[in-house]
């Protein structure tokens, strides 16, 4: 396999060089991605599709992120060196890129929060506070039915993670579920259907900071400078497969009604012919999110932490979007924030103009802060082991700030190469404007799928996404919707991927086998994928308004799982 690969890597980078040596070389005049786009020409899609073939073949999105990069700036650097002097400049300017991406207050800001959650959610998990309040929920299960939304009211609480949600949610609930023949398929998609969706939602979560860096670089790419985390909540509604997949597991355990191999899984467990067999957790990704030994469990142990965390970022937001609107040269705004400052417009204004990464990391800080005087007083543990187990929690999350570098630099690399700008002249004219959502959902769950990264999928896809929706049609609706199918359709196949980490965690956790969990969640998320489309992207895609077509879509779901699932109550022993 290793040879293949090898192999592999070489084919390509030969025939790369093959095509960039024939490329004639001349300087780049004043707009270099205009220039670069008739120079290369189809060329240009180089480095998105080095990093999407890589991704295929070594399933590390790290290094194919890289190597993509680091192709197009060769390309870049062919300019004005032979070919072994512009691989040496290449390296340097990949250095660059990446230098630049960091030393961005904004970007910068992005990373810091996204690593001082990480430790806020390993303070909380070490505090036992997640598991109280799992434990509490799960007193409350009596029936199939409520085991079942039970499960999934736990992992609607813990929206923050979606790794965390599979450890904590699954263990928990396992032996709810086991008492109320539910069986460990079912129990195992509810936690993994609520994972990366739920996550993937959330205003403070450990992807939050992913998805706002990508999307205000890549509108960055098209020359708009926008509020980059009010662009995310107006992608909310239009996020069909992270609803519509949380809403089919509520039709699914209210109705007690199953198709597919789902169903025949259930059925055996009510008949009681299920074979229970847990399935080991590795020992260092369970003790992440194990609480402390010998504590007292507390449900305030997380709610103070998480309460003081969102509204702390709620006054961030505020307070930040305030200096900015009174610093700025807006006279009627300044007027409505003087006279009225908590009216509904004022508090819009502020959100909008609020800087999202530094509001996040003075929320984020100030929540740590706050769980580790609680940790403290409570005598859970010492400072000194309070702040290390802080750092632990920033430790798993190093991961999203390299591949947020590394997106950043695969950005700023196909933008100055000007990949978006030929797309837009071979797509615009070609592709109907309506069906663009449902492509770059499509295009984005096979890259999830086959990768099982959506992290990467997201970095690859967004910096394309944006610029082309923007060249079909500048309408902010439209581009919005674009981009809630890039982060959609990277979660969809994510969700049913057999490789994908939350897929793995959501089985061990749930105590399934792995390929049991894959097969009977395929047909579940492959239908509400389908409904994505028809219901979804497709009718605002042709321009029915989105308050018609989300709760169309809901409602048409519950429909359809009422007529296609089969009752499982008419089965139990």
């Amino acid at each position: 396999m290793k040879n293949r690969t090898r192999s592999l890597v070489l084919f390509i980078s030969t025939f790369m060089l093959i095509l960039l040596s024939s490329t004639v070389v001349f300087a780049a005049e004043v707009e270099p991605a205009v220039v670069n786009s008739e120079r290369f020409g189809v060329l240009t899609l180089i480095p998105p599709l080095v990093a999407i073939i890589l991704a295929f073949i070594t399933k590390n999105v790290v290094i194919s992120l890289f190597i993509g990069t680091l192709s197009g700036c060769f390309m870049v650097q062919l300019a004005g060196y032979n070919l072994f002097g512009a691989f040496v400049q290449a390296f340097l300017d990949f250095v660059q890129r990446a230098l630049n991406s960091l030393a961005d207050p904004w970007n910068a800001g992005i990373v810091l929060q996204v690593l001082v959650i990480g430790g806020v959610i390993n303070l909380i998990s070490k505090m036992g506070g997640a598991r109280a309040v799992a434990e509490a929920l799960a007193k409350r299960a009596k029936t199939p039915r409520s085991t079942q939304i039970v499960t999934w009211l736990l992992g609607l609480f813990v929206f923050f993670d979606d790794y965390a949600n599979a450890l904590i949610v699954g263990p928990i609930m396992k032996p709810v579920a086991d008492k109320m023949k539910v069986s460990r398929e079912k129990l195992s998609f509810i936690i993994d259907a609520t994972a990366a969706p739920i996550a993937g939602l959330a205003i403070i979560s450990t992807w939050i900071g992913l998805e706002v860096g990508l999307i205000g670089d890549a509108f960055a790419g098209i020359g708009q400078n926008v509020d980059s985390f009010g662009v995310f909540l107006q992608t909310i509604p239009y996020r069909f497969y992270n609803i519509l997949i949380l809403a089919f597991v509520v039709f699914s355990a209210v109705l007690l009604r199953d198709f597919g191999p789902m169903r025949k899984a259930e059925i055996k467990a009510r008949r009681g012919e299920q074979e229970l067999k847990d399935i080991a957790i590795d020992e260092d990704t369970a003790e992440e999110f194990e609480a402390k030994s010998g504590i007292k469990l507390s449900i305030w142990n997380a709610i103070i932490p998480i309460g003081t965390l969102i509204v702390a970022a709620l006054a961030s937001f505020y307070y930040s979007g305030y200096t900015a609107i009174m610093a700025g040269e807006d006279i009627a705004l300044k007027a409505v924030l003087t006279e009225s400052p908590f009216s509904f417009t004022a508090i819009q204004q502020t959100f909008s103009n609020a800087d999202a990464s530094i509001a996040l990391f003075q929320a984020a800080l100030f929540a740590s802060i706050v769980a580790l005087i609680l940790g403290v007083c409570k005598k859970i543990f010492t400072i000194s082991e309070g702040i290390e187990i802080w750092i632990d929690g920033m430790k798993g999350l190093i991961i999203t700030g390299v591949i947020l570098i590394l997106a950043w630099s695969l950005s700023s690399v196909i933008k100055e190469l000007g990949t978006a700008q030929y797309l837009v002249t071979l797509l615009s004219d070609s592709l109907p404007q309506f069906l663009l959502p449902s492509v770059i959902f499509i295009f984005g769950a096979v890259i999830s799928f086959a990768t099982g990264t959506a992290y990467g999928t997201m970095g690859i896809l967004m910096p394309l996404a944006i610029p082309l929706a923007h060249a079909i049609s500048p309408d902010m609706t439209y581009i919005i919707m674009s981009t809630s199918a890039v982060l959609t359709g990277a979660i969809f196949g994510d969700h049913c991927s057999p490789i994908s980490d939350t897929t793995i965690m959501s089985s061990m956790g749930a105590g399934c086998d792995h390929i049991a969990h894959v097969k009977t969640q395929m047909w579940y998320a492959l239908f509400v994928a389908v409904l994505t489309i028809l219901f979804g992207y497709i009718p605002v895609g042709l321009g029915l308004p989105i308050y018609i077509v989300l709760p169309l879509s809901i409602i048409g779901l519950g429909l359809l799982v009422y007529f296609i699932g089969k009752p499982i109550d008419e089965v139990e022993a």
